[in-house]
C-alpha cells in the first residue's frame, strides 16, 4: 500500500527527480509540491488531512523550511515531517528536530535513509 506525500523543493530538477524516486523506490503517491514558504503552508492548512509525509528542503526560493516545518506542529500522529537537505549540519539538524521534525537527512549523502524512512511510513499505513 502506497502513502500520500508532499513535496517542498524549490529546484524543479530535484523535484521532478524526487516525484519518480519516490514514487518508483519508495511506493509513494506524490500528491502535491511547492517551491516556497507560504505555498507549502498554505496548501498544508487547506490538506491538512490529504498527506501522510512531507519532505522539506530547508533552502527555498522564498522563505525557508523552518516556517513550513512549524505549519505542520498540529498534524496528526501518522503524518511525519523530514528535513532533506544539502546544509546537514548539526545546528540545522537540531533546529529543525526542535520545530517538529520527524528526521533530517542529507541530500547527497543520505537518501538510502529516506527510502529506509519511507518503508516505515508505508509500513504503517499497511
Amino acid at each position: 500500500m502506497s502513502f500520500r506525500a508532499y513535496l517542498v523543493e524549490d529546484s524543479p530538477v530535484i523535484r521532478d527527480n524526487l516525484v519518480g524516486f519516490l514514487q518508483d523506490v519508495a511506493d509513494a503517491e506524490v500528491v502535491a509540491s511547492a517551491s516556497t514558504e507560504d505555498e507549502a503552508v498554505t496548501w498544508l492548512r487547506l490538506h491538512s488531512d490529504e498527506w501522510d509525509l512531507t519532505i522539506v528542503d530547508l533552502f527555498l526560493k522564498r522563505g525557508n523550511g523552518l516556517g513550513v516545518i512549524q505549519a505542520c506542529r498540529n498534524r496528526a500522529p501518522h503524518q511525519k515531517v523530514v528535513v532533506l537537505s544539502n546544509y546537514a549540519t548539526t545546528d540545522m539538524r537540531q533546529r529543525s528536530e526542535q520545530l517538529g521534525a520527524d528526521a533530517f537527512f542529507d541530500k547527497s549523502a543520505e537518501l538510502d535513509q529516506l527510502v529506509a524512512y519511507c518503508e516505515q511510513v508505508r509500513a504503517s499505513h499497511g
